[in-house]
Parts: structure tokens; C-alpha cells; sequence
């Protein structure tokens, strides 16, 4: 405090009313912020502090995405002292510490979900004041490319993911991660596989300028062949982007202190519709449903297309069966329930035989009936009328 440090435990012992060694909430409850959020104390709980992650929410656990339509892109610059007043647009004021050119990186993390139909396609694409870049596409087949160039070697170091169409309208997820020239790729449910640069690569990724989502647009010198991917652009949704511990889904979407770096082309509308990325385990291609190599149809949506909206060969309609069975079973059980009812209002019903005295029908009251019918009664009332003198 004010540059003095202060033992406040050693403080605590000399001072009456006061007990060290207590565990604060985070100890207990810190790990139920998830996704890299930080735990933060409070007098009677604790937060969770999300402002380092692409993620949102009480527990940092809510996606933040968006639907790109085609042509728009998003421009994240790491610094904004080029920025024109123009492109900040209403932003907040930038501070000192912002303008500062970005350090040359030996490393850097990946993490994103996406989902489109539409290929070939830029998902994200990481420019320089050098010429090295970074680019994850979306390749003319469908496949996935990670392509780096730090230099030191003519053409950009290709990772490609053949094995699997990433444009089939399911959500995936891409985790990258590398450290000088080890890269770690780990797709999807896939396990994680290890890449290495060649020994004649860099290892820092100089002079970081921008970050894109799907399109590039560079005043500086672009790779031909990067530039190919340009047209039309990204069409689809983009869900927790990040990184390192820059997320730029989030600062478009939510007023952070990162806001001002943010240039939009086009309407960012926010969705989650890539929240959920495939989660079952590795299946081998013969017995994968998803993989349509040995089938006809060059769809790759099955077993339904909702570009068509129809079914495809013998594909069941999940969502149909799962509805006939909830219907079927509120009806058995209003069945059921009528059933029940039935037998309860109705099991006291039969006959029943009344004991009443013979000529009710045409007697003046109750009482003249008992006495027409029992002539002992008339008797009992003669008695109790005589009088006796002792």
C-alpha cells in the first residue's frame, strides 16, 4: 500500500480480536470459474472475473459468438495508434499503455469454435509490419489448413487436416497452441497432434499488427495465395475466439477496455450458434455417419440437409422421434390418469333398502304412518296418558 508492504498476518498475532489461517471463499468455490476465469474475494462470497477469456457469465461460462454474413469481416488491432478517428467510431478513449508497439511472440494460443457450410473461406488471420502471418482456412474440399510463415523459409509452413469436411454445418472447435517451432493442433473429440516447424524457421512471430475473422483486409502485402480465400468471405458463425488473452468476439460484443481496437464491417449480430462442438468419440470412416466418401450424395449434412430440407437416403429425423415418444407417454398417462378417476367416482354405487312404515305414501305425516302401521304404538301412548291417585 502506497509502496510499503504490509505483513498484515504477523499483524493479526499482536493484535487482539483477530485469528490467522483462515481459507478464503476461493479456496472452496475458485475452481466453478471455468474456462480461465479469475476467482475474485468477496466480503460475504466471491466473482468470477471473465475480462481474460472469450467467455461470459456468473461462472465464465456462457459462449460469445456471432453470425457472419458474406463479405463482413472484423479487424482486431493489437495497436491503436494507427487507428483513424473514423475507424474507432464512438469507442472509449485509448490509453497510454495501448499505443505501445506489441511484443514479438514465441508463442501463442487458439482458441475458437466455428460452423459453416460455405468453402473455400478465412476463419481467422493474423497479420505483422513484417511479412509473417498466421492463417487458419477453410480449404476448397472442406478441409481445414493452418498455414505459418515466420520466416526464414521461402514458402509458409502448411499443416493440413484432410481426414474430416469442416464444412458441414456442424460446430468444431480448433485449439492451436505453439512454443518457438513445436505446434499442438487438437480438433474437435480428436486427441491432440504435434506439428514442428522446420529447423530453418523463426521462432518469434515478429511485430504482430491485426487480427481477422473472416476476410483479410490488409493495406500491406498479402500472400496470393492467402488472397484467393478472400472471395466471397466467411458466412457462418464464429463462438469464443481468442487469442492469447485477447478475445475480439468479445470486444465487439461487450464494452470492454479492448473496445477501441475493434474495426466491423458489416451488421456483428451475436449468436451461440457455435456453442457446442462435437463431443462423440473417433469413429473410422466406415462406420462414421458423418462421412459420406462411400455414399452418392455430395451433401455433406446427414442424415439431414437443412439446406434442402429434406431427408437424406434413410436418415431418421432425431427431433421427430424424440417428440412422438414425450406425446406418446402424456398420453398414456392422461389415460391413465381418466382411468383412475373412473373408479374412484363410481366405487360406492349399488342399492341400498330403506326400513320405512307401510302407507307413508298416503299418510298426512311421518307419525300417523308409524302409528297406522304398529298398533303396539297406539298402546304406549294410551299408558303414558292414565293418571293414578295414591
Amino acid at each position: 500500500m502506497n509502496g510499503v508492504t504490509l505483513d498484515l498476518e504477523e499483524r493479526a498475532k499482536v493484535t487482539s480480536g483477530f485469528k490467522s489461517g483462515c481459507s478464503g471463499h476461493c479456496t472452496s468455490y475458485g475452481a466453478n470459474c471455468e474456462n480461465g476465469g479469475r476467482c475474485l474475494e468477496k466480503y460475504h462470497g466471491y466473482s468470477c472475473d471473465c475480462s481474460d477469456t472469450a467467455y461470459d457469465g456468473t461462472f465464465c461460462n456462457k459462449d460469445v459468438g456471432a453470425f457472419f454474413e458474406e463479405g463482413m469481416w472484423l479487424r482486431y488491432n493489437f495497436q491503436t495508434s494507427g487507428v483513424s478517428a473514423k475507424e474507432s467510431g464512438t469507442r472509449s478513449d485509448i490509453s497510454p499503455d495501448q499505443n505501445s508497439s506489441p511484443p514479438d511472440l514465441d508463442r501463442e494460443g487458439i482458441h475458437f469454435s466455428f460452423s459453416t457450410t460455405k468453402a473455400p473461406c478465412i476463419l481467422l488471420y493474423v497479420s505483422s509490419f513484417t511479412t509473417d502471418f498466421l492463417a487458419v482456412l477453410i480449404k476448397p474440399a472442406g478441409s481445414l489448413q493452418i498455414q505459418y510463415n515466420l520466416g526464414g523459409t521461402r514458402e509458409p509452413y502448411n499443416i493440413d487436416v484432410d481426414h474430416r469436411n469442416m464444412a458441414n454445418g456442424q460446430p468444431h472447435s480448433v485449439n492451436i497452441t505453439r512454443h518457438e517451432r513445436t505446434i499442438i493442433l487438437k480438433l474437435d473429440h480428436y486427441p491432440s497432434v504435434t506439428y514442428h516447424l522446420p529447423t530453418s524457421s523463426d521462432t518469434l512471430f515478429n511485430s504482430p499488427k491485426s487480427l481477422f475473422l473472416g476476410k483479410v483486409i490488409e493495406t500491406g502485402k498479402i500472400d496470393q495465395e492467402i488472397h484467393k480465400y478472400n472471395t466471397p468471405g466467411f458466412t457462418g458463425c464464429l463462438s469464443r475466439v481468442q487469442f492469447n488473452q485477447i478475445a475480439p468476439l468479445k470486444a465487439a460484443l461487450r464494452r470492454t477496455n479492448a473496445s477501441a481496437h475493434v474495426h466491423i464491417q458489416g451488421e456483428l449480430v451475436e449468436s451461440n450458434c457455435g456453442a457446442s462442438p462435437l463431443t462423440l468419440s473417433p469413429m473410422s470412416s466406415a462406420t462414421d455417419p458423418w462421412h459420406l466418401d462411400h455414399l452418392d450424395s455430395a451433401s455433406a449434412d446427414f442424415p439431414y440437409n437443412p439446406g434442402q430440407g429434406q431427408a437424406i437416403r434413410n436418415g431418421v429425423n432425431r427431433n421427430s422421434a424424440i417428440i412422438g415418444g414425450v406425446i406418446a407417454v402424456v398420453i398414456f398417462t392422461i389415460l391413465c390418469t381418466l382411468v383412475f378417476l373412473i373408479r374412484y367416482m363410481f366405487r360406492h354405487k349399488g342399492t341400498y333398502h330403506t326400513n320405512e312404515a307401510k302407507g307413508a305414501e298416503s299418510a298426512e305425516s311421518a307419525d300417523a304412518a308409524i302409528m297406522n302401521n304398529d298398533p303396539n304404538f297406539t298402546e304406549t301412548i294410551d299408558e303414558s296418558k292414565k293418571e293414578w291417585l295414591i
